[in-house]
């Protein structure tokens, strides 16, 4: 069975296992093949060369290593023979070289001090460890000193020294106080590198009594602390009162002031110094320096600069740190301390010298019998090393001979080995700061071809991606690879193919027609072998619809698609990231199958996200950048300055625009003297402005506040500025929206809009109010007031004219002088009415009407128009007299003429004009009576069917409501309709208006019939009414159906019958809604007769015929109640179809714009349908 690997597309690697070597034959680290292959001891682990121990803990000594047959070990120990057997304390672990001392069961650390190397050894050669230096830790005791208090004078400087004990390694030194706290550095006081602490000058709070020095050992995990070390600062002023207290007046005494002094270094020492570091290390040099005021340290390399990247300055730049330091970092550096009085330099002369590191380190070689090979070891240092060979852990020079080697100083050459020259040769490089030592074996093998890659192995590529079919091998000599395609193939050669010396066969753009069967062919002078595997292509993954860029408000919700297409044999999984990481752990994130959405969008969800797709085989991905926008954060930091009288500059720093540019800024301010709490518009900027010079108002308490804006919206308020108080000044404006307009006949109301209280521009704010009668030669009569809005001038004649002024003055002066206003005293009642009313009567429903104007003196105010009052006084056709109810019409302005709607025909009605002005109405005109001529009439108030018979129907019928003039006929027209809805001639019958029922005879028996019936006037016919009825069969029918109607079981049918009906109707309905009409209106268009033809709804005449609605050409017909009644609505002209209200309008030409103010009398509702037919009617039609 085949085993299943997978190439990624994406520069597929095979993993080769190779060893180091410098032949043609590779030896692959196959766990399988290093089983069965020879090999000297190779050292795999080892304790450091310097093994620092814990004196308190067993001691391990590793030494780990492998090869075939596996190795023995056996140790030195200061350069002799260790036998372990011979020491009870140590013991060897199984199968390794690992040393074990026991130090926990009574043995001494100290004991086992030395020099330690191991020895791994098997049939084909020796290998060597390190020198491991074994030390115990130390971490000894301070010494006990007694330490005499430091009584300083301020500003001098100081040295506390720490001189911790030697220990092994070196303890970490630290300053702190008996509380445990660390002592606070500064460039004033700081640690140097040998532990002490310096004072470049001290200060009366450098007192203290408990300086204690710590050094932890780190390896042993113990502290050891110095004795407490006080000091003592004196100042001048406690010192010079010391001295007098001890001194007579005669004396003359006095101690100098704390005085500055020029820097000088504590250390290092001298002006010059020298420093060596090794190659690798970290170079620290120091420079503390002493002086008042605190010297700062400055470094420099003389000819050079310091190294970028690898400086660093530590405690308060008084260490200059260098990592990772070369022979280039050698020079000198100078140090240099300055303060305010002068400075102090000191050079240090770095020599970088180096341990011996590796150029080319020897490295194992694998043979084939009669081959060649070089082992080199070349290594570098300063000074330069010496190279020394040994082999098998023997110096070379005394190592048993071989004919196939020669040594050459750094190189070994071997010319023809066999396989007794296999061994293992140790390089040393060393000088006096250190060595190197490496083991690299020679290894001689003779073996046959052997294939590592497991057989019928299966490879997967993408489409046009590079496919590498593995075939690890080995032998010795090295074997030739080969390579097949198919079962019987041709040897593989041209440019589509890639063949690697580690036997991979490379074709780097696989195609579909790459798939198939290879076979790997290895051979030697020892042997041949093959191996077969599997290859098959598939199809790229691709994106097909990639998430696109975002731009979302905040607290949206936005998704990024990504649709994938990919070969049905991949199983793809889809991943998710947002700036290349994983999404956030947020139930806001919802991952669908084929897209991402993001609920509640906040501004951390800011940045890319990216779809990635992967396969076994390949990995697509693509990526869209989500930007979320919200309204700009308040601005902040507002300052106020330049501040003059009348201006100030405002500034502020812009808050964050969240995406979406400030477009403006807006100023608001807010005056705390006069509106506190209340925020006004001053101005706005640009957004690209952070500054703005703002005008001012005298006597105002300024405070700023500045909003943001963006396409999102508006910002916070930012917090408001300080505050700003401007002087006051006299006002600069004057009050607005002056008037002067009477209230009462004989007086003058004058008001104006109040100055607003930063308008003032001061304290004390008041009016000035002037007034004069226009075009009489009078002086201006004025008033003081304070800040109010009106002020009532009284006795004034009745409506005239008055100049008006008002001035607003405060307490440091007036206003500019004010403009003029016209206003008028009070105005009264007109007082005349207008004369020569006249009426035109037009039409039954409308008459227009004229008047003489009144004199302008009579008004006695503004003329606002005139009024008509107009009322019907009775009925002419019945004389009878009802509730008078007047309307009244308003025309504007001097009109002279209006039109009256909605008058009822043939009625008497009486008006009058009045004239208005603002005070009110004048006196009324005489009243004018006028007739309306005679209209058409309303409909039949009902229309009854009663004692229907085999040929006859009895027809009752109520006169109409409104008869709007003398009543001459009525007019019947009936027509029959058979079982098919189609309807039949259409017979008209005059009848005299005193008659009120009427029996048709000749009817035909069982037949359906429908009636249409109206009344006329010497104007016209008026609106009709509509019916329909039923014959019956004959006598017995009838007289059986009567008594049937009363039994149970008829009445159950009967609403079974009903029920079908209502179906039919339904349905009927149905079909007229969907645009289905009868065959009747075939039926009715055949006929020539106009009588019958279709008639509009507008003038009330027949239509199509329609069982749902049998009249709806008449438009208000319908099936009567039960009492077979049929009312119409009032169908008189209503003045809504002029004007609303209570004031009506005409225009010039006398057309109606005014309003009607009247209710007009709601007359009783008939009810228009007429009733379905009796059961009994309802069988005879469906017979």
């Amino acid at each position: 069975m085949m085993k299943k690997m997978s190439i990624p597309t994406s520069k597929a690697s095979l993993v080769l296992f190779l060893c180091q070597i410098i032949s043609a034959l590779d030896v692959p680290l196959d766990s399988k093949l290093l089983e069965e292959l020879s090999q000297p001891p190779t050292i795999t682990q080892q304790s450091p060369k310097d093994y620092i121990v814990d004196p308190r803990e067993n001691i391990v000594i590793q030494c780990e290593a492998k090869g075939k047959p596996p190795p023995s070990f056996s140790w030195t120990r200061n350069g002799t023979h260790f036998d372990i057997d011979k020491d009870a304390q140590v013991t060897m672990k199984p199968n390794s070289g690992t040393l074990v001392v026991n130090i926990m069961n009574g043995g001494k650390a100290e004991a086992y001090e030395g020099v330690y190397q191991c020895t791994a050894r098997n049939e084909r050669g020796a290998a060597i460890s390190n020198n491991i230096v074994i030390r115990p830790s130390r971490s000894p005791l301070w010494t006990k000193e007694k330490l005499e208090p430091n009584h300083v004078r301020e500003g001098d400087s100081l040295v506390l020294h720490c001189r911790p004990p030697v220990g092994l390694p070196p303890p970490i030194i630290f300053w702190m106080d008996n509380a445990f706290q660390r002592l606070p550095q500064s460039e004033r006081v700081s640690q140097g590198l040998n532990g002490d602490l310096y004072f470049s000058n001290v200060q009366p709070e450098d007192t203290r009594e408990d300086y204690i020095c710590y050094a932890r050992f780190n390896h042993t995990q113990t502290i050891q602390q110095k004795q407490p070390i006080s000091v003592k600062v004196f100042s001048m002023d406690s010192l010079n009162d010391t001295i007098a207290a001890n001194l007579s007046d005669t004396d003359i005494y006095g101690a100098k002031p704390v005085t500055e002094r020029q820097p000088v270094l504590l250390t290092p020492t001298g002006s010059t110094s020298t420093k060596v570091e090794l190659r690798g290390n970290v170079l620290l040099l120091e420079c503390i320096a002493a002086g008042l005021p605190t010297p700062v340290i400055r470094w420099i390399k003389e000819g050079g600069e310091l190294p970028a990247n690898r400086t660093f300055f530590e405690n308060f730049k008084k260490t200059l740190k260098i990592i990772d330091v070369s022979e280039a970092d050698s020079g000198n550096y100078k140090c240099i301390a300055r303060n305010t009085l002068g400075s102090v330099h000191h050079v240090i002369s770095v020599t970088v010298k180096a341990a011996p590191y590796w150029i080319t380190a020897p490295r194992n070689l694998v043979l084939s019998p009669g081959e060649d090979g070089t082992l080199i070891c070349r290594a570098n240092g300063n000074p330069k090393p010496s190279i020394s060979w040994l082999a098998n852990g023997v110096p070379i020079a005394i190592a048993p001979e071989d004919p196939s080697r020669k040594v050459d100083g750094d190189t070994i050459i071997f010319s023809h080995v066999q396989e007794r020259s296999s061994a293992v040769y140790q390089c040393n490089a060393s000088n006096e700061y250190g060595y190197l030592l490496a083991n690299a074996f020679v290894n001689v093998l003779a073996e046959p071809p052997r294939i590592l890659t497991p057989a019928n192995k299966l490879y997967q590529v993408i489409a046009d991606s590079p496919a590498l079919l593995d075939c690890a091998y080995f032998g010795s000599p090295k074997p030739e690879i080969e390579w097949f395609k198919g079962v019987k193939g041709s040897i593989l050669r041209g440019n589509e193919y890639v063949f690697h010396d580690n036997g991979t066969l490379e074709i780097p753009v696989a195609q579909k027609n790459s798939a198939g069967t290879y076979t790997c062919v290895a051979r030697n002078e020892l042997g041949k072998i093959q191996n077969e595997m599997q290859l098959e292509i598939k199809d790229p993954t691709m994106i097909i619809k990639q998430p696109e860029y975002k731009v979302i408000q905040r607290y949206g919700q936005v998704s990024f698609e990504c649709i994938i297409k990919h070969d049905s044999t991949l199983l793809p999984t889809v991943t998710w990231l947002k700036n290349n990481d994983e999404l956030p752990d947020d139930e806001r994130f919802l991952v669908g199958k084929d897209n991402l959405t993001i609920m509640n969008v906040t501004d951390k969800d800011d940045g890319t996200y990216t779809c990635i797709v992967n396969t076994t085989l390949d990995s697509v991905s693509a990526s869209a950048v989500l930007t979320v926008v919200a309204r700009p954060n308040p601005p902040f930091d507002l300052e106020l300055t330049g501040q003059l009288e009348r201006s100030i500059d405002l500034s502020w720093i812009p808050g964050d625009e969240n995406n979406s540019p400030i477009t403006n800024f807006v100023i608001e301010y807010e005056d705390a003297l006069h509106e506190p709490g209340v925020w006004h518009y001053q101005t706005e900027v640009p957004g690209t402005q952070t500054t703005a010079q703002l005008k001012l108002s005298p006597y105002v308490n300024y405070s700023f506040r500045v909003i943001a804006v963006n396409k999102i919206g508006r910002s916070q308020p930012s917090e408001p500025s300080e505050q700003y108080l401007t002087k006051s000044a006299s006002p600069d404006e004057n009050p607005a929206n002056v008037q002067g307009i009477g209230s009462e006949p004989d007086n003058l109301v004058i008001t104006w809009e109040p100055l607003k209280g930063f308008q003032s521009n001061g304290p004390g704010l008041q009016y000035k109010v002037s007034w004069r009668q226009k075009d009489v030669d009078d002086e201006w009569t004025s008033v003081i007031v304070a800040n109010v809005s009106k002020y009532i001038v009284s006795g004034t004649p009745t409506f005239v004219p008055y100049e008006v002024k008002v001035q607003a003055l405060n307490d440091l002066g007036y206003a500019p002088e004010p403009s003029e206003v016209i206003g008028h005293s009070g105005e009264d009642l007109p007082m005349v009415a207008p004369g020569n009313v006249q009426v035109h009567v037009i039409n039954s429903t409308l008459a227009k009407v004229h008047w003489d104007p009144v004199p302008l003196k009579t008004v006695r105010g503004h003329l606002q128009g005139y009024k008509v009052y107009y009322w019907k006084v009775q009925s002419l056709s019945r004389r009878s007299r009802r509730h008078i109810e007047k309307k009244i019409l308003t025309f504007r302005g001097n009109k002279t003429f209006g039109m009256l709607p909605g008058l009822e025909p043939y009625s008497s009605y009486k008006l009058n004009v009045r004239v208005v002005n603002g005070k009110g109405e004048g006196p009324a005109s005489p009243d004018k009576v006028f007739n309306t001529p005679e209209g058409v009439p309303s409909s039949p108030s009902f229309l009854k069917i009663t004692n229907p018979t085999l040929d006859s129907l009895t027809l009752e019928w109520g006169s109409p409501t409104h008869p709007n003039g003398v009543l001459i006929s009525y007019t019947l027209k009936f027509q029959p309709i058979n079982n098919t809805h189609e309807l039949g001639p259409l017979v008209e019958i005059k009848i005299p208006a005193n008659e009120s029922s009427l029996i048709l005879k000749n009817l035909n028996y069982s037949t359906r019939y429908k009636f249409y019936f109206n009344a006329q006037t010497s104007v016209g016919s008026g609106s009709q009414i509509t019916e329909e009825a039923v014959t019956i069969m004959d006598e017995a029918m009838a007289s059986r159906q009567v008594d049937i109607a009363t039994q149970g079981w008829f009445i159950g049918l009967m609403c079974a019958v009903a029920l079908l009906i209502l179906i039919l109707l339904i349905v009927c309905f149905i079909r007229r809604n969907k645009g289905g009409k009868y065959p009747v209106k075939e039926k009715e268009d055949a006929h020539a007769d106009p009588e019958i033809q279709p008639m509009k709804e507008d003038d009330g005449t027949f239509g199509e015929y329609s069982d749902a609605e049998d009249h709806k050409p008449l438009k208000k017909g319908s099936r009567t109640p039960s009492d077979r009644t049929v009312k119409k609505e009032d169908s008189d002209d209503s003045l809504v179809d002029y004007g609303e209200g209570v004031n009506g309008q005409f225009n010039e030409d006398g057309s109606f714009i005014g309003q009607y103010s009247g209710k007009k009398e709601k007359e009783p509702e008939g009810n228009e349908s007429s009733e379905a037919p009796s059961p009994v009617n309802a069988m005879n039609s469906f017979v």
